[in-house]
């Protein structure tokens, strides 16, 4: 009898936190409506992301602002989750944010009890920003700006966005592409970094 476990069986297993884990974390990943959420925690989950994507329908036309995300189709309408394991005793559990006003009400259990959050932001819609920014604020929550690049020859540089969203002169600024696995860990490594330099 063959005794190495199959694909299927090791995927089944991978859903489970090892018993070694001592320590979760939670971290928010937050912004504006189309900015990347989805993507970005699929890029770094474990596990298959639980997601609660939609389609957009003739009811959300007025609503959602589809500028410069015209091909966009679908929207999340709860959370999207994921899951990272950093070390043998410490697993991060991710939480994307609906980032539409009319979902504002789910921010005060997303919140509670979040290290930090990563705020991605679209540099062709920073203004976009700040209505997230007063959330993040509002519940006292540390955070990194992940600048995803859409569109890399269109971006803007660090100084030009710490100006425009008017950042403390600590908080990072990183760049990444939410599609790519590497890309979207060193922006979280950005901020889990942050969070540990606060906590000293």
């Amino acid at each position: 009898m063959d005794s190495n476990p199959s694909s299927a069986e090791t995927a089944q297993k991978s859903i489970y936190v090892s018993s070694a884990v001592t320590n979760a974390a939670k971290i928010l990943v937050v912004g504006h409506f189309a900015v990347g959420k989805t993507t970005f925690i699929g890029s770094l989950s474990e596990i298959t992301p639980l997601r609660t994507e939609e389609k957009m329908t003739q009811a959300s036309v007025h609503v959602d602002d589809l500028r410069g995300v015209a091909d966009k189709t679908t929207t999340t309408v709860a959370l999207d989750f994921g899951r990272l394991t950093l070390s043998d005793d410490l697993v991060l559990y991710l939480f994307g944010t609906p980032g539409q006003q009319r979902f504002m009400q789910l921010w005060e259990d997303m919140a509670r009890g979040a290290l930090g959050a990563l705020l991605l932001v679209d540099p062709g819609r920073l203004e976009e920003t700040f209505p997230v920014i007063d959330l993040i604020e509002r519940y006292g929550l540390e955070y990194a700006i992940a600048v995803n690049c859409f569109d890399p020859t269109a971006t803007y540089g660090e100084a030009e966005v710490r100006e425009a969203l008017d950042l403390l002169p600590d908080t990072p600024v990183v760049y990444c592409d939410a599609r790519d696995q590497q890309s979207s860990a060193k922006a979280l490594i950005a901020l889990v970094r942050h969070l540990l330099e606060r906590a000293v």
